[in-house]
């Protein structure tokens, strides 16, 4: 019973707990893996009465009353993708069979509501991605306001088909009533100290689809490398990256993630940290850098972006100028996290200009300086903008709408999330979802039960908290281990920022969880396993 309790999935601890017998718990298992929604949705019923769907007569179509129609490529992209994952294979086989049996359910009709269905648009932090599902006899009916929560819609919807004994396709009839609890759901990737490939990138995309995340934060440039290739300022990259053609994002290649990632409902915020995280920017950029000084020689080493020249400022003007452009979101993240003052203490033009301006020996004020600066000149481009806890914590001024996104605390940030709302700013929690951090076993749980509005703090502070984030920091992860590394331990990080806060308990979960894997596994996302056991459809990948 020991080996037992330590070993085993926490769903069959309670199974043995409660004296089931094998029978019944593999019968329970069955009934589980025909509804393994994932993440679950906010009100949710269904019967054991079931509708076959075959692949020759099941159609999605967009309903009679929908503003959205066929010049709607958003949804009909949409349509023959989420076709695609609930029959593949199964489509292929019954055009071979001499015939086809006719579907019980013989379409699904997308329905959206709204005057404008916003086909050709972007989602924002205020887009409603809230639907209503109902499958019954002959054809079942997704509605929502526009295509965002159309496409959340179809997730569900796919997911709610399973395969029997047989390889036929069924669906339950099933009501449901879902929108999003947090309305900012992300994924930060990081690709300068590794160079992520694109179509690694896009696979991450279409997974987090999958999960219902709505936000790519593509860290895209740090102190290793520089790949973003800038118009205004080529060398940049050409200086910067790891190698300036290979190992570099072009205008097209940016612009290929932002609409992918729009066709799946899902905003690219870029982020360009400064004034730390800065050395490959210097490779570029002369007198961008503070230059380090040995007693009163320079050592030939920099430090974090110089803050008391002109020229720095006017170089930023100019580089975020052309990022809000290529950018469409309403927000870009600044950074403003880990600034190192040791060099700029060495620098005596810095010291010099800290006496002229009365800061002291105070470099968290030089910080506040720059920031200040920079943040002016992001809202002359009319952005809006994201900062690592830091800016705050230093006491930068800023804009009402700034979005302070905690990562430190570690495991005790709830004090900071009460400082952060308390102070009239929304949040962004990444804390205890810092994934590059591994441990044998499975660590998704406290990933999971970690929440967003568990700290001490009024109603209105806790709508304030607009959502949060996985990171997955690239100092170990390149293209060869980021995807099973992510998945599905980011799922259980997709749960708690859409489903109900009552969502909570593991065991379901694990059942579930493990379920949603092996969908991902078999749409091709090499999801590592939650714990022993194996896939109907195992990873065809390797």
């Amino acid at each position: 019973m020991l080996c037992l309790l330590k070993f085993t999935p926490l769903f069959l601890v309670v199974a043995v707990c409660h004296g089931w017998l094998f029978g019944d718990l593999f019968e329970k298992q069955k009934e589980l893996d025909e509804i393994s929604l994932w993440p679950l949705p906010q009100k949710y019923q269904s019967s054991a009465v079931a509708f076959k769907l075959s692949a020759a007569s099941f159609q999605i179509v967009h309903a009679k009353q929908s503003t959205a129609g066929p010049s709607c490529s958003l949804l009909e992209n949409a349509f023959r993708r989420y076709f695609e994952y609930m029959f593949g294979e199964l489509k292929r086989q019954e055009k071979s069979r001499k015939k086809a049996f006719d579907s019980d359910l013989s379409e699904l009709q997308v329905w959206i509501t709204s005057a404008d269905p916003e086909c050709d648009g972007y989602p924002s932090l205020r887009t409603d991605e809230s639907y209503s599902l109902s499958v019954d006899e002959t054809s079942a009916v997704l509605k929502a306001a526009n295509v965002w929560g159309a496409l959340r819609g179809l997730e569900t919807f796919s997911q709610l088909v399973y395969e029997d004994d047989y390889g036929v396709r069924n669906i339950n009839k099933t009501d449901i009533s879902d929108f999003p609890r947090f309305a900012h759901r992300g994924i930060l990737l990081d690709s300068s100290r590794h160079f992520l490939p694109l179509k690694v990138i896009l696979a991450n995309l279409e997974a987090m689809a999958m999960n219902k995340f709505n936000v790519f934060h593509w860290h895209i440039v740090d102190d290793p490398s520089f790949p973003f290739m800038s118009r205004t300022f080529p060398e940049l990259s050409q200086k910067g990256a790891y190698h300036p053609f290979t190992h570099v994002y072009t205008p097209s290649d940016v612009k290929m993630v932002i609409e992918f990632a729009r066709m799946r409902g899902i905003r690219v915020v870029a982020e360009f940290d400064t004034p730390g995280h800065t050395q490959s920017w210097g490779n570029g950029i002369k007198d961008l850098l503070t230059p380090c000084y040995s007693g009163s020689s320079p050592s030939g080493s920099f430090g974090p972006v110089n803050p008391i020249l002109n020229s720095s400022y006017e170089f930023m003007a100019q580089l975020f100028k052309e990022i809000s452009t290529v950018f469409p979101d309403a927000y870009i993240h600044l950074g403003g996290d880990e600034v190192d003052f040791s060099c700029w203490k060495s620098n005596p033009d810095i010291q010099k200009f800290m006496n002229q301006q009365g800061f002291g020996t105070d470099y968290s004020k030089l910080e506040s300086f720059y920031i200040q600066r920079l943040l002016d000149i992001v809202a002359a481009t009319k952005k809006g903008y994201m900062v690592w806890q830091e800016v705050f914590d230093n006491g930068v001024k800023l804009k009402a709408d700034t979005q302070i996104h905690v990562w430190k605390g570690r495991p005790q940030y709830q004090d900071e999330m009460a400082k952060v709302t308390a102070a009239g700013f929304s949040a962004l929690l990444s804390t205890p979802w810092y994934l590059n951090r591994v441990s044998y076993g499975q660590d998704w749980v406290d990933i999971y039960k970690a929440d967003p509005q568990n700290f001490n703090g009024t109603d209105a502070q806790k709508k304030l908290v607009i959502g949060g984030e996985a990171c997955l920091w690239g100092e170990y992860v390149d293209a060869t281990n980021l995807t099973p590394r992510l998945w599905p331990r980011a799922s259980a990080v997709a749960e708690r920022l859409w489903s109900d806060a009552s969502v909570t308990d593991v065991g379901n979960a694990y059942t579930r969880l493990a379920q949603h894997r092996c969908r991902m596994v078999r749409r091709g996302i090499p999801a590592e396993p939650l714990f022993v056991g194996h896939c109907r459809h195992e990873y065809k990948g390797l």
